[in-house]
């Protein structure tokens, strides 16, 4: 349908993780991923939802009086009315971000949304679906995340950071340790004894909520 987006969920809690994180935040969840990551947290996402128009998940995320609005699923950009979602979302003067697989073209996003960019390790089971041309459209105020499941995760995002430029591009390089993978304690010390540039994170909704849906 010309003007609806298949919606999962639309909530009010904390930014869990990226730049904003602990933020207070408006989450819109899309419906649908082409992907099947081995640690995904969000399979609740993948089929159902429920068909809003643009308009009323704009008036859904004004009642909330928000600063910050994020767009993820699921992969948000696998339903094309997500760009002019977007948009919308900026024009009404919200600081928006798009929490990305990577796999589907960003070129289209607004340049006044904070892409969050996930670069699939070769733990997600997904390595194969990056879509590398996509880092040229990254700019300053973009992030790029990597889900670290091992070491040999970790010395293959550490070379992919090397090989784009990856600091000098973005404003965030987030390394994140996989849920019950890699504790953070171990990635931690990985990130000090190279001297990375990029931000260690953990996800706060996890920690405070144990990854409830609706946080």
């Amino acid at each position: 349908m010309k003007d609806t987006l298949r919606i999962t969920e639309i909530f009010f809690s904390l930014q869990g993780e990226a730049r904003t994180a602990g933020l207070p935040t408006v989450f819109v969840r899309l419906t649908g991923c082409p992907l099947r990551c081995q640690y995904c947290d969000t399979a609740y996402a993948f089929s159902g939802g429920e068909l809003l128009t643009l308009d009323a998940i704009l008036e859904q995320v004004a009642s909330y009086r928000p600063r910050y609005v994020c767009v993820t699923g699921g992969e948000p950009l696998a339903q094309p009315n997500c760009i002019p979602l977007l948009e919308k979302l900026c024009d009404a003067g919200y600081e928006v971000s798009l929490e990305t697989s990577g796999a589907l073209d960003v070129s289209a996003v607004d340049p006044r949304v904070s892409k969050v960019v996930d670069l699939k390790t070769p733990g997600s089971a997904e390595m194969g679906r990056n879509r590398y041309e996509n880092i040229v459209h990254l700019r300053p105020h973009d992030q790029v995340k990597f889900v670290i499941c091992s070491r040999e995760d970790y010395d293959w995002s550490v070379s992919k950071v090397i090989q784009y430029g990856l600091a000098e591009r973005v404003s965030e390089v987030l390394f994140s340790p996989s849920h019950g993978q890699v504790s953070g304690r171990q990635l931690a010390e990985w990130v000090i004894a190279d001297n990375l540039p990029v931000r260690m994170q953990l996800q706060l909704h996890k920690i405070l909520w144990n990854d409830e849906p609706g946080h």
